[in-house]
């Protein structure tokens, strides 16, 4: 029921209102919806992500956890009144600093930092970190943040690069203004006039046969007008995936769910009537089924797809010599086995977005990574044509690989369709966490082998990877695993075989490395077994293996820009010192053991031996408005400050002469995926060729030469050079069909070979490699684990922009943490942030970023990728430096304490 409304004054930024409220309702609810300040974030309203943290006179509280009748008559300050507050300088300062990735954290930092400093000026780190423990980044690994909140006006901003200087510039995010300002527009900021609210009825089993009651009388005996939706008004194929061999998952269940938190209908109404609205009494009859939750039992258990037996979606495989053999003939031999278990995203922005038609056009709204395949999937799963569905890329508060997949599109989709009004949707945190993708649960077995000089001879790896209840991007994962694991190390004799099997757990896609994190974690193991047998140090073992350039891979391929050596080379100080001082440490003491241990990567960029393109269109207005259309999504690893880069020098004009237009399905050319860390590569790459492209067509057009300076002038292009200056002016040109007098669209796609029956092939045109070492202590007593430091050594070919690379190591390395030591999801047990848990400002180690050029012959200017294989490494060199320490090999993960401790004892056994 509604309780009576009052009026509250409450002063918002120094401004008075008086608003009619429910004294209870959330301050954050306020904010947001009655004066649209939406730069106060919503990830959990439990007060566990702190990203609606704002100031109550002076004090940061979570908006969420406030009711508004709380602030009445006090002074509330948000994000958007720092500014006057006198925060400018702090704002600039995470800016400067590339404090701000996918920035829905952003707001509840920048407030919390201003409270902080209000009564600090000059924090140090731990303070910093101790203030800002109550708001959690998903992103960054926290340590940019904090070097914003310390060194607030310790700088000035650098100048921007000239013209053919950008790549190599530690240039601030270009799209990093209304991150830090509170402007950004997230999926749900958006508010249409007149919109419908949406909501899902979702299964609370794992597995079920459900029926349908008498929906439309249900509504009736609601508060107001509701309308219901169910799998029966779906206008077209009511199925959807990533892979077009696999689609599989129904937008909305029919009469059977295969996964909890899986959509059987959904409820619309007017915002005023949405909240009375009594969900739990929607007319559905359950018959639960004994659901297949085991990855081991569900290859002989019920069939979760008619069509899959053993409930194996794929399996893929690499076979390289005579593995066999050569393990019976080995000097030395290691086993292991490795469990890991489900992981979240975790992002802070739950699934939100909004659709509405515009003419006969659907237009959504929405955080995605693949807004290309988001128009193609939610246009059948509507019976629409794919040019009557335009999707327009919110910005993204996170993804990490879950939002390539569809959520709400097809949803809020329906909705607008079948009444002509917008609507709106926003996951609750529980929602989100109990639908969406993980990282596949993985059970892995291998063995390898060296002969008496320590050279590996021989692996053999085989896993069982838990893809849920569907496809999503478990095909992926099955072909690219055998690819990756055998780690970047020369591999003579080889078998591997991954699986993606059903169960009815969550479906598992894509999240950072697609099970290459996984696997590295058995092999990893595997190597340190035997450099220990082989009494080798480890990072000379490592080494030793590790591949050259011109060496073959486990698929025969022979990559260039071979750059695994050059990491390993460069942390060879760092491992010596490292290791004497744990060995002058641990002579201290018996309860408190250091430990330093290392691990290397090595990832394909982009899609396994299957076309991957990307399309880029560059042209000059007869205005002289340079605009650079580019379909990448950038949810914050900073696809738009690099790409820009990449095309300004291959153009000759400084990055401040380009205007960004896109992503958006109907101005902008295919980019593809935001996955797999293509971007940088493939897009970089298309960027490169367009710039390259229209440089020769002004070039041509004022009759310069190659070497001539191009500037613009206003309406004019300007060349220099030692013969003088020429111009033309633009708008004397015949504007083409997209309104520019001069451009140029070009696309890329990598070279590469299909795999044959034994995985053999090119599957990838680039790769990036590097090794990473972990420092940390283990209490012996308690099993828990703290880690210190991280070096990591990373490979980029040519690093283009160094500020936001440093920013990808971080957040990489926080991932990996945590799935080394602290994450597990499990279903309907830790469906929010606080059971949940991902590190802090508290957990974070040091981390000191190297970064090796070792320039690739196909990247754009010699560049790599780098975003998913900086989490690779990270949770196996902890694990073998918890190894070092304490003699602990563990084999089970997360290393909980427990865990840690059993190993313990199992080793002094």
């Amino acid at each position: 029921m509604n309780r009576p409304l009052g009026t509250l004054n409450l002063t918002i930024n120094g401004t008075d209102h008086a608003i009619p409220a429910d004294p209870g309702r959330r301050l954050s609810e306020v904010l947001r919806e009655d004066l649209r300040l939406t730069g106060t974030k919503v990830g959990c309203d439990a007060g566990d992500c702190g990203a609606c943290t704002v100031l109550i006179d002076g004090a940061p509280v979570c908006a969420c956890l406030t009711p508004v009748a709380q602030a009445a008559g006090r002074r509330v300050t948000t994000v958007e009144g720092l500014p006057d507050a006198g925060f400018a300088p702090l704002q600039q300062s995470f800016l400067r600093h590339g404090a701000a990735q996918c920035g829905i954290c952003t707001p509840g930092m920048l407030v919390a930092a201003a409270a902080l400093l209000a009564a600090n000026p000059a924090p140090t780190r731990a303070e910093a970190e101790e203030a800002l423990g109550g708001v959690l980044c998903r992103c960054t690994g926290y340590a940019k943040i904090i070097d914003a909140v310390t060194s607030v006006g310790q700088a000035d901003l650098p100048a921007p690069p000239p013209a053919g200087a950008a790549v190599g510039a530690r240039i601030e995010r270009l799209d990093g203004g209304p991150k830090v300002a509170g402007t950004e527009r997230y999926g749900a900021d958006l508010a249409p006039e007149n919109a419908l609210i949406v909501r899902a009825i979702r299964s609370p089993h794992h597995a079920a046969r459900f029926t349908l009651g008498d929906t439309a009388a249900w509504a009736a005996a609601q508060p107001g007008p509701v309308l219901v939706f169910t799998a029966a008004d779906i206008p077209g194929d009511n199925v959807f995936g990533t892979i077009p061999a696999f689609v599989d998952q129904p937008a909305l269940a029919q009469s059977h769910v295969r996964m909890r938190g899986e959509a059987i209908a959904i409820v619309a109404a007017d915002p005023g009537t949405i909240e009375a609205v009594d969900l739990d009494a929607f007319p559905v009859t359950w018959q639960p089924e004994t659901p297949e939750l085991d990855v081991t039992a569900a290859r002989a258990g019920n069939l979760i797809h008619d069509n899959r037996p053993g409930n194996v979606l794929i399996a893929g495989k690499v076979h390289k010599g005579d593995p066999g053999a050569a393990l019976a003939a080995a000097s030395q031999t290691a086993t292991a086995r490795i469990e890991t278990a489900y992981v979240e995203h975790a992002y802070i922005e739950p699934e939100s977005g909004a659709a509405w038609m515009e003419g006969d056009t659907l237009v959504i709204e929405a955080g995605t990574q693949a807004p290309v395949m988001d128009r193609d999937d939610t246009a059948r799963v509507l019976g629409l044509p794919p040019d009557r569905v335009r999707i327009i890329p919110a910005a993204t508060g996170g993804g990490f690989g879950s939002k390539l997949d569809l959520s709400l599109q097809p949803l809020i989709g329906l909705v607008a369709l079948k009444t002509g009004r917008p609507a709106r949707m926003i996951y609750t945190r529980r929602e989100s966490m109990a639908s969406t993708t993980k990282r596949h649960p993985a059970r892995m077995t291998g063995t390898a082998a060296t002969d008496a000089d320590g050279r590996i001879t021989a692996m053999t790896f085989d896993g069982d990877f838990n893809t849920g209840a569907y496809a999503s991007w478990g095909p992926t994962v099955a072909v690219r695993v055998p690819v990756h694991a055998s780690g970047p190390y020369r591999v003579p004799n080889y078998h591997a075989t991954a699986r993606a099997v059903h169960t009815n757990g969550p479906s598992s896609g894509a999240f950072r490395g697609f099970g290459v994190p996984q696997a590295a974690i058995l092999q990893e193991t595997l190597f340190e077994d035997l450099a220990l047998a082989n009494a080798m140090d480890p990072l000379a073992f490592r080494r030793l293996n590790a591949l050259q350039q011109g060496d073959a891979t486990v698929c025969g391929q022979r990559p260039g820009g071979v750059g695994i050596a050059d990491s390993l080379a460069a942390l060879q100080p760092h491992w010596d010192a490292a290791r004497a001082r744990a060995a002058e440490l641990n002579a201290r003491s018996k309860t408190l053991r250091h430990g330093v241990g290392l691990a290397s990567c090595w990832y394909g960029c982009g899609n396994t031996a299957l076309p991957n393109p990307s399309t880029i269109r560059l042209g000059i207005t007869p205005e002289g408005a340079l605009r650079l259309h580019q379909g990448a999504t950038d949810i914050g690893q900073g696809a738009n400050t690099v790409i820009t880069q990449i095309c300004a020098d291959a153009l000759g004009l400084p990055v401040a002469a380009f205007g960004l237009v896109g992503p958006d399905t109907h101005l902008t050319p295919d980019c593809g995926k935001t996955s797999a860390s293509r971007q940088t590569y493939v897009t970089g790459k298309a960027a490169e060729i367009a710039g390259r492209a229209l440089r020769a067509r002004l070039l041509t057009l004022t009759n310069s030469g190659e070497d001539a300076a191009l500037a613009l002038d206003g309406a004019d292009i300007v060349a220099r050079d030692a013969h003088g200056e020429r111009r033309v002016r633009l708008s004397d040109l015949p504007p083409d069909a997209h309104g520019y007098a001069i451009a140029a669209e070009e696309t890329y796609d990598p070279p590469t070979r299909a795999l044959d029956e034994n995985g053999q092939g090119e599957p990838y045109a680039v790769y990036g490699w590097g090794a990473q070492m972990a420092e940390v202590v283990v209490d012996m007593a308690l099993g828990t684990v703290r880690v210190l430091r991280m070096t990591a050594a990373h490979d980029l070919g040519r690093v283009i922009n160094p500020l936001l690379a440093e920013g990808q190591v971080e957040g990489g390395i926080a991932q990996g943490l945590g799935l080394a030591l602290m994450e597990e999801y499990i279903p309907a047990r830790t469906e929010n942030l606080h059971d949940y848990l991902i590190p802090t400002t508290g957990d974070m180690p040091e981390i000191r970023s190297i970064f090796v050029e070792v320039a690739d012959p196909e990247g754009p200017m010699g560049a790599k990728g780098l975003g998913e294989h900086v989490l690779i490494p990270t949770a196996p060199a902890i694990l073998n430096a918890i190894r070092h320490a304490s003699g602990a090999r563990i084999t089970r993960l997360p290393a909980l304490p427990h865990r840690v401790l059993a190993a313990i004892r199992d080793a002094q056994a």
